[in-house]
């Protein structure tokens, strides 16, 4: 007879939790290490009390916005390689439906997060409880049900033994390669305090290997010929190499073959910015020397990228009429894109595979082509430190001038966060990415406000490294929370805020599309109805002081090498603020090396649009469909 254990559903699913463990290359990870919460009545008497019942084995930490939470759990996923995240619970309500844009962040990312939110009573007691949306032609309809298109598995768990086979789906998706995200369980209020007599089998110990797939011999045939075949291959290093902890066999690949590799944002530090194959940043934020090299590839071989339309430049970047591509993706959803020949496998199997077949067959690119691109690359380190040079140091600084100080004060073992606004364009054509991990952008969402969680949730995967979160004003002011618990947990986080009053980003862009900046500065109301006049009085380093963060204020390039010293040197969590001079320009960077489509209005009657319009309909006419 069968041994049965009675506990509550939130008991057995946190003890559940606590025995689940993911196995690759025969390393062992704890898979949930920890549950985010914020308790409601719709989850403090549920999971809230099994927390309490089992802290011994299943650490909390206490948030104060939803969605921040999300954004932890994913820094610290990210930071795991995928192999270790967090759950995070919530009421029902706005509690839960905060969770929605996390869920997106981390299913659009390819990031594994556990997301349990509180829901209506499954036996409707009472019909409506508070915080209850209701659904005249649906009665089980709730507002949890806002997440199924942003998770990659969803269950709403209306009896106590419906448990069992859905959590065990969620391990299994959560730990997949190909299908990881956001996975929702949601669980009635009544349902979660139910007692039931669980069989003991369900909380043993259970090991969920991460596959490493490798290629079919048909394919790799196929793509050892068309690698052959070209004389201006380039690789495209994608998150994919990050995921799969590829970075090496990469390195491998390209010192044989001599390819030169560019990199998305998520893929950036594939390389390390000195490896003499790695090109720089591709597509609209790109290197100038990435992008040429893409306009004239032949082949392109994608690795572990989604090809975004930052990448291609939203189908104007790769231009030569020949062009082929060839696609190293776990996912066959992935790898088929751009009509490109698939090699469906693991980033690193594949990588390696290739490697040996093209070395075998004594495979190398023209020397012609690899002085070409390193004579290029060179050309372009000098306008990066030409952009990070500071002739007056007693002024205050660009943000370009920003990023250099930082780039000369870090090492590889600093962790650099980023997501929005104008940062990531300069940090993908300027960063030199030190190490496989330093380089930390979130851009498949480019969510403001992540910045700060993801920062605790990176400290929290890697106590040992210095981790810094990059926001502008804007960011800063869509989710500043997370200091508090950076303060209260002792995660010592570093925060550089950047001044520029305003949505910088998309006051740029604004411009550059015939809308003349509207509504994206951060200036009082003038007489004509703009908002153009005097900055607004508002002091984010003291908002971030009254949080309980240490602040250090940086008004010249001197006093920001001297802050950011003391700030990296720091054991508790410490803010550097800076203001910085182009606060009526993107950043002073190198322009975009590749364009990127947005639509621009058809019909207008203010000469700023008339020529923007002119300018988009000539980029329009030089985009192709690859097929």
């Amino acid at each position: 007879m069968t041994s049965t254990t009675r506990l509550t559903v939130a008991q057995a699913l946190v003890r559940f939790l606590s025995a689940q463990y993911t196995e690759r290359d025969g390393t062992r990870h704890r898979l949930i290490g920890a549950t985010w919460g914020i308790f409601g009545h719709g989850n403090v008497a549920g999971i809230g009390q099994a927390l309490v019942e089992y802290g011994d084995v299943m650490p909390y930490h206490q948030g104060r916005n939803e969605q921040a939470m999300v954004h932890a759990a994913v820094g610290y996923a990210r930071q795991s390689g995928r192999l270790s995240t967090h759950a995070v619970t919530t009421s029902i309500g706005p509690g839960a439906t905060n969770l929605v844009t996390g869920a997106a962040l981390a299913t659009i990312n390819h990031l594994p997060v556990l997301l349990l939110p509180g829901d209506v009573f499954a036996a409707r007691p009472a019909d409506p409880v508070l915080q209850q949306l209701e659904v005249p032609y649906a009665g089980d309809v709730s507002v949890n049900d806002c997440l199924r298109p942003v998770s990659r598995y969803f269950d709403r768990i209306t009896r106590p033994e419906a448990l069992i086979p859905s959590a065990l789906q969620a391990m299994r998706v959560l730990t997949d390669p190909v299908e990881t995200g956001a996975v929702t369980l949601a669980l009635p209020q009544d349902v979660q305090a139910e007692a039931y007599d669980w069989p003991e089998e369900f909380f043993a110990e259970r090991n969920w290997v991460v596959r490493r797939p490798g290629a079919d011999p048909t394919e790799l045939a196929e793509a050892v010929t068309a690698i052959r075949g070209a004389r201006r291959p380039l690789l495209v290093a994608g998150g994919g190499v990050h995921h799969s902890r590829a970075e090496a066999a990469l390195a491998e690949f390209a010192a044989v073959t001599r390819i030169p590799v560019a990199s998305t944002q998520a893929g950036k530090g594939s390389l390390r910015f000195d490896h003499p194959q790695d090109v720089g940043g591709v597509g609209h934020t790109g290197t100038a020397t990435a992008d040429e090299l893409a306009r004239t590839a032949d082949l392109v071989i994608g690795v572990g990228t989604r090809y975004t339309d930052f990448t291609t430049a939203s189908g104007t970047l790769f231009a030569h009429p020949d062009v082929r591509f060839l696609n190293l993706n776990i996912a066959p959803y992935d790898g088929h894109k751009l009509a490109g020949m698939p090699l469906i496998a693991d980033a690193r199997s594949g990588l390696m595979e290739l490697t040996a077949a093209l070395d075998m067959h004594a495979y190398r690119v023209g020397a012609s082509y690899v002085a070409e691109y390193t004579e290029d690359k060179e050309r372009w380190e000098q306008r990066v430190d030409a952009c990070y040079e500071a002739d007056e140091p007693d002024v205050r600084p660009t943000q370009p001038q920003v990023l250099g100080v930082l780039d000369a004060l870090v090492d590889e073992s600093d962790v650099i966060i980023n997501a929005a606004g104008s940062l990531p364009g300069d940090l993908h054509k300027l960063w030199r990415a030190r190490s496989r991990d330093q380089y930390h952008l979130e851009y498949g969402y480019s969510c403001m406000g992540y910045e700060i969680p993801a920062a605790i949730g990176v400290k929290l995967a890697a106590p040992e490294r210095r981790v810094w979160a990059l926001v502008g004003d804007g960011t800063y002011l869509m989710m500043p929370t997370e200091i508090v618990t950076a303060v209260q947990e002792g995660v010592a986080i570093k925060v550089l805020l950047v001044q520029n009053h305003g949505y910088a980003s998309i006051g740029g862009l604004s411009e550059e599309t015939g809308a003349e900046r509207f509504g994206t500065a951060y200036r009082h109301r003038a007489a004509d109805g703009t908002f153009t006049g005097a900055p607004l009085p508002v002091d984010l380093a003291a908002n971030a002081a009254s949080l309980g963060m240490r602040v250090l204020r940086a008004k010249t390039v001197s006093d920001l090498r001297e802050a950011l010293a003391e700030a990296r040197d720091a054991d508790t969590p410490t803010c550097v603020y800076v203001e910085t001079q182009t606060a009526d320009t993107v950043s002073g960077p190198p322009p975009a090396q590749a364009w990127w489509d947005v639509p621009v209005a058809e019909t207008a009657t203010r000469p700023s649009a008339v020529k923007a319009r002119e300018l988009y309909e000539r980029h329009v006419s030089t985009r192709r469909r690859h097929l």
